[in-house]
């Protein structure tokens, strides 16, 4: 099953209403956006509507992002579109994670599990 990363533009005002967000992007300048970076098995799309309208698997356990639900605007495909499909999960969870640093390293506020 393929693996595919995906970034979410989130309203800027997570970065002045959630603290962890803040203190895990102390080198945001208010500049550029504040994104949510993510990998998935089902399109972005997707998977972006999962986050927005709080989805909870057949048990009852909640498997969306809080801050994609509250603050997330809009899929951001210019940001991922250049990285292919990963053929698993550990692959895809070390895309996520590069990529969040990277997009940090560029002075964006992300956030990422």
């Amino acid at each position: 099953m393929p693996y595919r990363i995906y970034v979410v533009e989130l309203k800027k005002r997570v970065y002045s209403e959630n603290a962890k967000f803040r203190a895990a992007n102390p080198q945001f300048n208010g500049v550029l956006e504040c994104l949510y970076v993510g990998m998935t098995s089902k399109s972005p799309k997707e998977r972006f509507l999962q986050h927005k309208t709080g989805y909870r698997n057949k048990k009852g356990y909640k498997l969306s992002s809080n801050i994609v639900e509250k603050y997330g605007s809009y899929l951001r495909p210019s940001l991922y579109n250049h990285i292919d499909p990963l053929a698993t999960r550990e692959e895809a969870l070390k895309m996520e994670k590069a990529l969040a640093l990277e997009l940090r390293r560029q002075r964006y506020a992300v956030w990422f599990n």
